[in-house]
């Protein structure tokens, strides 16, 4: 895939972002960080994009001539379609946006709009089960980094349904599964990370007695600093500026994965919140937004050690995936 067609894929997936004409300031703030952290190819120059997305210097019509094969005009409706998914709903001018983009591709009719609908809404209360692989990646050390932000001693803290031990080697498992996932080049596998996050912290706040909802779930991962969209911005961006997808996405499970870990975060930012978001539940929901942000920092710095440890068990499980499976998975089944 040329340089242009990648900055052009990229260019429709900030439009995309900001179709719905509603982005919070501090939703534009962290696209901005995603662009700022993509920035490493100087060719593509994703911040001189976001700026010109964001100040409208360019529409679709602009970028659509750049699509010039059939896999790249793919890969562009594929990830704008995950970007307007991505915080699980999509609004009226977004589904315009990805009306308007089919139309002008020339795409034929697929179920992958249908199949992102799928994981975006999948149902927080349902558990997926762990696989062989999960159960023998064995437990890091507890991370006293969110536990010593916490106000008050431990008897002030709730009492969970699972002991520590237990919680901790369920937050691993997230992490690694979620880690695997982003190993696969599928837009779909890269979407699915963010409703198995949603899903954990869902679990981990009803193992302290509190029912969530989504909006509840958006807000704490909000004030941690992690945007939905930004997220799977970030994600879908590094594995395309890192040449993982297409046909280089299987060189990857075959050899030493070695861009993995400089390319990977989804390992330790599901380590992170886990971890924080346990702590917090734990605490009654005690802790304001500059404690819970610095908490998350801290603790994703310990998940990107963490994550060269368990790379071999990730690289491991991606092999086994797929996208039926990981689709089964996040529906619970």
């Amino acid at each position: 895939m040329s340089t242009e067609e990648i900055r052009a894929i990229l260019t429709v997936c900030l439009l995309a972002s900001y179709a719905d004409g509603a982005k919070h300031d501090r939703e534009r703030e962290q696209i901005r960080q995603v662009a700022q952290g993509l920035a490493q190819d100087q060719q593509v120059n994703l911040p001189s994009l976001y700026q010109d997305v964001l100040v409208r210097r360019v529409q679709l019509a602009d970028v659509l001539p750049q699509l010039a094969s059939a896999e790249a005009r793919l890969l562009a409706y594929e990830m704008a379609v995950c970007v307007c998914e991505a915080d699980g709903q999509v609004s009226a001018q977004e589904q315009a946006f990805l009306v308007q983009l089919n139309e002008a591709l020339g795409q034929e009719p697929t179920a992958f709009a249908a199949q992102a609908e799928a994981l975006a809404c999948a149902p927080l209360q349902t558990a997926a089960a762990a696989t062989p692989e999960m159960e023998q990646a064995g437990l890091p050390a507890p991370h006293p980094a969110v536990v010593d932000a916490l106000p008050g001693t431990t008897a002030q803290r709730r009492t969970g349904t699972l002991s520590a031990a237990d919680m901790d080697r369920k937050i691993l498992h997230a992490a690694i599964l979620n880690g695997a996932i982003e190993l696969l080049p599928e837009n779909l596998s890269t979407l699915a990370i963010i409703p198995l996050q949603m899903r954990m912290v869902y679990q981990t706040g009803q193992s302290y007695g509190y029912e969530l909802d989504r909006g509840h779930i958006k807000d704490l991962l909000a004030a941690l600093g992690v945007g939905l969209t930004s997220q799977y911005l970030e994600e879908a961006g590094r594995k395309l500026l890192g040449g993982l997808l297409g046909k280089a996405g299987k060189g990857l499970l075959g050899g030493l994965g070695r861009q993995a870990v400089s390319i990977g975060m989804s390992f330790a930012a599901t380590y992170a919140l886990g971890h924080v978001a346990n702590q917090y539940y734990a605490g009654g929901r005690a802790l304001g937004t500059q404690m819970l942000r610095d908490a998350y920092q801290h603790v994703m710095a310990d998940g990107r050690q963490l994550q060269v440890q368990y790379l071999p068990q990730m690289q491991e499980m991606a092999r086994g995936l797929n996208t039926a499976k990981i689709m089964q998975m996040v529906r619970g089944g």
